[in-house]
């Protein structure tokens, strides 16, 4: 199982943090060694002092595909879930600055929580979904997939042009403007139109 995550999906995410409007999807990856299941608290490491919350839509592949076209591409998952990309921001900075690869910011242990999945079948519209993250009972982040720059289908027929996709990865699709630093003790809760989705705490 891999874990597969878009960059700079949502204009305005791209714009807070004075990145360019990609024309491309950006792509990186973290190991299942980042995975952070059934609302288990998230342990701020030691190694950052800044370290940022960014809430997504997750797809969860139900079969293989390699160079699946987009319009095939809905056949490629039947579920979804919402997770949280936890960011080191500071060791990403120095690295963006040199030029360098960002696991050490992105793909530390523990730092994809992911909710229990539900059938896509949930949902009207999967081109309009209404997701958020409130941080201490305040909401933080506020998103609808309908202002994604690339939808769930050319995500996917993307990757799959380089990675051959197999049944049970994931694919972290963007987060909305309003990412922000978390600190111990805070509680983040994640809902999916009106369902929460996640609900745990920094530790």
């Amino acid at each position: 199982m891999k874990i597969i995550a878009i960059g700079r999906n949502y204009a305005e995410h791209a714009k807070e943090l004075n990145n360019p409007v990609p024309g491309v999807p950006v792509i990186f990856m973290k190991p299942d060694t980042a995975l952070l299941r059934e609302n288990k608290p998230f342990y701020h490491p030691d190694f950052s002092e800044d370290i940022h919350h960014e809430i997504e839509v997750v797809l969860k592949i139900s079969k293989e595909g390699k160079n699946i076209s987009e319009k095939f591409a809905p056949n490629y998952f039947e579920e979804i879930a919402l997770g949280v990309d936890f960011t080191a921001r500071d060791i990403q900075a120095r690295h963006k600055e040199k030029g360098l690869p960002w696991e050490l910011a992105k793909s530390f242990d523990n730092s994809a929580p992911v909710s229990v999945f539900v059938p896509k079948s949930k949902f009207a519209d999967l081109k309009n979904l209404n997701f958020r993250l409130d941080v201490n009972g305040q909401t933080r982040q506020q998103g609808n997939t309908s202002y994604m720059l690339f939808s769930f289908e050319y995500i996917i027929a993307f990757v799959s042009k380089y990675f051959t996709l197999k049944k049970g990865d994931l694919i972290f699709t963007g987060t909305p403007a309003g990412v922000a630093k978390v600190n111990i003790g805070d509680r983040l809760e994640g809902y999916l139109e009106d369902e929460k989705m996640l609900d745990f705490y920094v530790k």
